[in-house]
Order: C-alpha cells, then structure tokens, then sequence
C-alpha cells in the first residue's frame, strides 16, 4: 500500500530543504538551491518568496560576473541575520563564555569570564552562568528578534535528554539542571551538550567533505575527549552524551585519573598526566589541578631538543591514544580522525608511537585508511558547534515546524 505524503508535511519539508541549502551555501542563486535540493523551479520560487515575506530570507545580487555578462544578473538569496537571535554558551576549566549570534551565523556581542571552576560552590556556579547570560541579553541590540534558543556545552558528561551536567572533571558538583534552571530565568529553550560532541558538529559544518558519514574527533586538552559521527549521527550513550574515550582503561590498576578512577587514556595523556610523567612523579600522585596550554608547550620544546623524560611522556600519551583508538576501529573500522585542542601542537611528538600502538590492535587491520587533521584551538568549533546545533534547530522546528530529525540528533 502506497503512504500518501499531506501537503502541508510535504510543504513543510521542502521549506527546510530549501532553509538549509542556503545555511550551507550562503548566498546561492535559485538555481543552485534547485540543483542542490532536486526541487522544481516553481517550488523554489514560490517557497523562496514566502520566506523573504516572512523575513527569513533576503535578495541580494551574486557575484558571478560571467552569469552576468550573458544575460541577466543572477539573484542570489541569503539567511536575514534579523530573523531570529540564539546564544551559545561555554564552560570548561576556568573559564566560562557567552555569544550572542544572529540568524545568519555572525556574532553580535560576546561576554567571557575566568573563574576558579574548581573552588566554586555549587551556588556560585550557577550564579556566574545565569550573570554571564544575563549581562549578554543586556547587551542585545535594539530591534533585534527575541532568543529563540540557547546551546550550552560543557566539558563533562551531559545526560542524553540534553538537559543535565552528570558529572565534569572541572567541578565538583555532579547532576546540575542547567537547562531548568537557565529556562526558569530566562523563558528561552535551553539544550546542554557534551563540549566533545560540539566539536563533532562544527568540524562537519566547517568542512563536509573530509568530515561526512563516519568520523572522530579527539580533543586533548586538560582532559581527553571524543566526539564521534557515524552513518551521518552523532553518537551519543542511551543515558548519556556517552564518547567518553578518555576514561576507557588503558592500563588496568594503573596511573591515577582526574574521574579517581585509574588506568584510564586520560591517565597517561592529559596536560597533567604528561606533566606528572615528564616531571618524574609517581602515577599514583594527585593530580595538578591546572597544567596550563604554555606547560605543555614548554614541555614539547624540551622534547623536541632532546630526549629525556619529557619526550617519553609525549610517547606514553601517544601510545595511550593510539591503543585506544586501535581498539575503537576493530569496532567501528577506521574513520578519519581530527585530533583537536593545545595538545595537538605536540602531535609530532605523539603520532609515532600513535601509530604504532594502532598497528598493534585488531583496528590496525586497516591502518593505512586512518587520515589525521590537527586543529589546535578547540573553542572555535565548540562554539561553531552549538551555533549550528541552535541554528538548524530554528530552521527545522521553527521556521518549518514538524521537521526536526529524530530524536533531535542528526547532525546532516
């Protein structure tokens, strides 16, 4: 029995083909929309002129000269940045951030902040981000649409309802309803995410042809993170953000973990993991509280110059790594992996030993197909990520309602 399509769904569905050929392209022609989305001509116009109507699109001349020399000047549309305003915000250690950005992707104000994430109760805590937010709305220009949403990624474990912090190695305060506590205030729709997992996103906004279908992105930082896409989804645990690679065991009974836990990746692959084994102190000791970025760089350069143990730590984390990720591939296969974050200014130091600990799994099968990009700031794609998280939210339940992907998951 064939299923009829309602035209209202139908039209709704081409609505957000056509909204998010736009986001992708940024000022296509109505016939690059077509040949983008397979839509007819006439649908293309007619949805087109509903949405500059309703002020969520925009006309504007295209650049394409050549077009113009033959005939008439294409018209291009784009994405009204006054159409809608969303927020994202940031936590990670010792530092809190807040951006306000307009429909079209621009930011229009930011607020950031250095706290002592680890000192801080759990009421101040929620204090500096309901301020940081508060004081960002202060500043929204006049004119401007209301809020429609805000992203919040944090470094540490998210529930899968996208509403929760459940725990974070940068605090610690466990199971904070961020997203009740920030909707009470403020009335604006609130989504919690992994930092990790925002990475994912904004590496397959930034560049979708190296980042498509099945990818990896491990951030190495104060902590080591994963965010993983596979068959186009992001993926996340039935309770969790899940992609906690960092705290899977590397070595049984082994270095002592920032989670008090021991063996984990992290142990031997952190800022302060790398710091206690270049330094020489036992794997049992507690944990610095805060390796800095230029720790670490100061550490490489030694490294670099000559051996001693701050070259060998460097082998130890990329050795963890690569274990882990061997491990990771004989269950997935292998998948191009970014490796993001200040510890990627010292993958040279690690991609060896990565290499070969890789080779030395089940997923080293394949280890020739494994691609590696670095990216050595992390906060950008965290950033980028929410935004587009909140933004294509706007674009599938907003401006074309009852077209959200499942489980409010694809990342397509």
């Amino acid at each position: 029995m064939t299923v009829g399509i309602r035209h209202d769904d139908l039209r709704r569905r081409n609505r957000a083909m056509v909204i998010g050929a736009v986001r992708r392209a940024g000022q296509p022609s109505r016939t690059e929309i077509a040949a983008t989305t397979a839509l007819s001509p006439s649908t293309i116009s007619a949805i087109t002129a509903d949405l500059i109507a309703e002020g969520i699109l925009v006309e504007s001349r295209s650049g394409d000269t050549t077009a113009a020399r033959r005939g008439r000047p294409q018209v291009a549309v784009r994405l009204s940045p006054a159409a809608a305003t969303i927020v994202t915000m940031v936590l990670s250690m010792n530092q809190l951030s807040a951006s306000l950005i307009d429909y079209a992707g621009e930011t229009v104000a930011e607020e950031r902040r250095k706290l002592p994430t680890l000192d801080l109760s759990r009421e101040a805590l929620v204090s500096e981000v309901v301020g940081i937010l508060r004081d960002l709305i202060g500043r929204m220009p006049q004119g401007r649409r209301p809020i429609l949403r805000i992203v919040f990624a944090i470094q540490g474990i998210t529930d899968s309802g996208e509403r929760k912090l459940l725990w974070s190695p940068i605090t610690p305060h466990a199971d904070i309803d961020f997203a009740s506590i920030l909707e009470k205030e403020f009335g604006i729709p609130v989504t919690v995410e992994n930092d990790c997992n925002m990475i994912a996103v904004g590496l397959r906004w930034r560049n979708p042809e190296r980042y498509a279908r099945d990818f990896i992105a491990v951030l190495l930082s104060h902590g080591i993170g994963m965010g993983m896409v596979l068959r186009g989804e992001l993926f996340t645990g039935t309770q969790s953000s899940g992609g906690e690679f960092g705290h899977m065991i590397h070595r049984p009974d082994g270095a002592l973990c920032r989670c008090g836990r021991r063996g984990c990746i992290e142990a031997y692959a952190g800022n302060y993991a790398i710091w206690r084994s270049a330094r020489g102190l036992p794997e049992t000791e507690a944990v610095a509280r805060d390796v800095t970025d230029d720790d670490i760089r100061a550490l490489a350069e030694v490294a670099r110059r000559q051996p001693g143990p701050e070259r060998e730590a460097f082998r130890v984390a990329g050795e963890a790594i690569g274990f882990g990720l061997g491990s990771l591939f004989a269950l997935i296969d292998p998948a191009p992996v970014a490796i993001v974050g200040h510890g990627a200014t010292a993958f040279d130091l690690m991609e060896k030993p990565m290499l070969n600990a890789i080779a030395r799994t089940a997923g080293g099968v394949h280890s020739g197909a494994i691609s590696f990009d670095t990216e050595p700031d992390e906060m950008p794609l965290i950033r980028e990520g929410c935004a587009m998280r909140a933004l294509t939210f706007i674009d599938q339940e907003v401006f074309s309602p009852g077209q959200a992907p499942a489980a409010g998951r694809n990342v397509a």
